[in-house]
Order: C-alpha cells, then structure tokens, then sequence
C-alpha cells in the first residue's frame, strides 16, 4: 500500500512550481499525495496528476488568516490518514508541526525564504516577535529539513544547530526555444516575472523606462502592490511602454518568458531574507536563454558570475539604469552556452538531495 504524504502551502498553488515539482518528486518516490492551500476569487484552474485541495477562508490576510489556516489545517491533519507532512515555511508549520508530534508523524520543513526577515515585517515589530518566537520554539526540534540556497542553511545552521539540505528552486529541463509570445514588434521585451511586493525593484524599472528607447516593460504577477504600480506607471506617462499581464499558469509561463530579451531580477536590501535570496526566476530565465540584470546579493552573484547568464549592478539610478538596460539591449550578451548551463541547473539534479531526505 503507497504511503500518504500531505503537503501544505498558504498559497492557491497555482503558481507555486518548487510545490509542484515537490510532489512530482514524492508521486516518483511511490507516495500518494494531497497537495493543501488556499483558494481566492482570483485562483485559476488546476489540473495536476495528484489530489489538490483548496480551501476558502474567511480572511484573506493578516493574524486572523494566519490563525485560521493553521487551526483548519490542524484539524484535517488530525483526521487524515498519512505517513508524512511537508510544511512549506514557517506560516504552515505550527499545526503541521503539532499534529507530527501528536500522532508521532514525520516531518519534512521546507524553507522556501527566511520568513521572519521578510520585507512585510520590516516596520512591524510585534508580527516579526511572533513568527521570530515561532522559529525560537520549532526549529531547533526539528530534524528534517530543506532550503533553496546554502546561505539560508547556513543561517538556520548557526542559529539552531539544524542541519538543512539544499535543493534550488530551479526549473525542469526541457529544450526551450525562442517563442513570440509575447510580440510588441520592434520593441525588445524587458521581463519581470514574480509576486509584485515591496523591494522587488519594479520602481526602479519603472523610472528608468522613459529613458529606454524602442523596449516594452513586461510585468507578470500580482501582488500587493499592483496598484501601486499601476498608478506610478500612469503618472509617469509609460502606459504605452508597460503591460502588466497578471497572473499567468507555471505551465505557460515559460513560454512568456522565452519571448524577452532581458529578464529583471532586482532586490533591495530589505532584511536577510532579500539579501540572501536566490529567485527561482534566475533559473526559468537561464533556460529560456534570457540573460538576467539582477542585484549583487550573494547567491545570485554567485550564479550569474559562475555561468556568465548576466548582468550585475547595486546601485539603481534611472539614468544609470536605463543606460545598462540601452545597453544589454543593443549588445545582447552571449546566450549561447545557456543550453548546456540549464541542463545542470534543473530539477533532475537538485531533486536527488529531495529522494535521499525520502529515503531516509
């Protein structure tokens, strides 16, 4: 008889592809699954080869969402007949943590951020004191464990002596070749893909497109600041140099993204979690053969300077980032080794640090 893992997420799994390949992974290592989150007004359609189960809340944000999450959640994984839980960051892992001990299940966290450093709680103290004592209370119990970059599990390391292994959020391979998906002929295609939060750089992006010639800025995503963005996209009068595209299937995405010309990948340093981060748009960029211009924090420099997929900058003036956008634009850097970059930097590969966790 298969074993039964649960795997929780706050999200609607809709555009959560490290869950996804997640459960491929545990389907491949014989586990039968139910993937649980969240559904909104706005969710779109799911269809995967696992049991998926969304879940409509009262709230929508904030404690009284991050309570009632976790209390429903606590109660379904009481009754459920299971072998394994996999809590995906810290806003899951309170109940799943609880129902482990209970009812003596294995537990498998993965990190996918550090959640206590998150911009979001720069300015908010006592919500930044809770999930901190979350993490001082949980984590030091805990014995397996994941994260998406070696500077995340060095920081978990040192702070609770708990030994993370590292699986990169990176994309599976498959050959991708150029597409026209997204087509504004003459104009090349300047491409942010991800959640529209604070400090993701897309102000800096904006301000500089008045400056760049003969370029769409493509935004695809949705996020608390979307309108925010809207509005500042208005008063500087780019309407017709912006798209903001929404949310957009991890099945099509890749192909929006084989359609650009240069991918953005620009943080501010806004806490640990930005300045050790390590997008997994990074690599959905590689392997689309679309060369990144991204911020000189640690692990993406690491990348980007180890296989030569971009551009490197740390300082975001609108005329010193239109001329590098101009720039790249005109001279398009080499893409031509990126094939052979992305067949090393899949989910093949990091998916066996995944199996051995399993098989333990």
């Amino acid at each position: 008889m298969a074993k039964t893992a649960v795997v929780c997420v706050t999200n609607d799994l809709s555009t959560d592809q490290r869950v996804h390949k997640t459960c491929l992974t545990l389907q491949k290592s014989g586990y039968w699954l139910v993937l649980i989150g969240r559904l909104l007004p706005e969710s779109l359609p799911l269809e995967r080869s696992y049991f998926t189960l969304r879940k409509k809340l009262w709230f929508r944000r904030g404690p009284l969402f991050y309570a009632e999450f976790n209390v429903r959640l606590f109660f379904y994984l009481m009754n459920k007949e299971l072998d394994l839980i996999i809590a995906n960051d810290l806003d899951t892992l309170p109940a799943a943590f609880l129902v482990a001990k209970l009812r003596n299940k294995k537990l498998l966290f993965d990190a996918h951020e550090l959640f206590s450093e998150v911009p979001e709680l720069v300015k908010r103290p006592l919500v930044k004191w809770f999930w901190q004592k979350t993490e001082d209370i949980i984590l030091p119990q805990i014995t397996q464990a994941m994260t998406v970059c070696q500077s995340i599990a060095d920081y978990y390391h040192s702070k609770y002596n708990i030994d993370m292994k590292v699986v990169r959020n990176v994309p599976t391979f498959k050959s991708t070749a150029r597409t026209n998906k997204l087509a504004f002929p003459p104009k090349k295609i300047i491409l942010y893909q991800g959640a529209l939060n604070v400090g993701r750089g897309l102000e800096w992006a904006l301000n500089a497109m008045p400056l760049i010639d003969n370029a769409m800025l493509v935004i695809i995503g949705n996020g608390d600041i979307r309108k925010q963005l809207v509005e500042l996209t208005a008063s500087l009068g780019i309407q017709d140099k912006v798209q903001f595209t929404g949310t957009i299937s991890g099945e099509l995405l890749q192909e929006y993204t084989a359609s650009a010309d240069i991918g953005l990948c620009l943080l501010e340093e806004m806490g640990l979690n930005y300045y050790y981060a390590l997008p997994n748009r990074i690599f959905d960029y590689i392997l689309a053969g679309v060369p990144v211009l991204a911020t000189r924090f640690p692990e993406i420099a690491n990348v980007v300077d180890t296989y030569k997929t971009g551009v490197l900058i740390d300082h975001y003036e609108p005329e010193y980032l239109a001329e590098i956008i101009n720039s790249m634009l005109i001279k398009p850097i080499d893409t031509t080794h990126f094939a052979e970059v992305a067949k090393e930097l899949c989910w093949e590969n990091e998916e066996k640090v995944l199996l051995a966790i399993l098989n333990k």
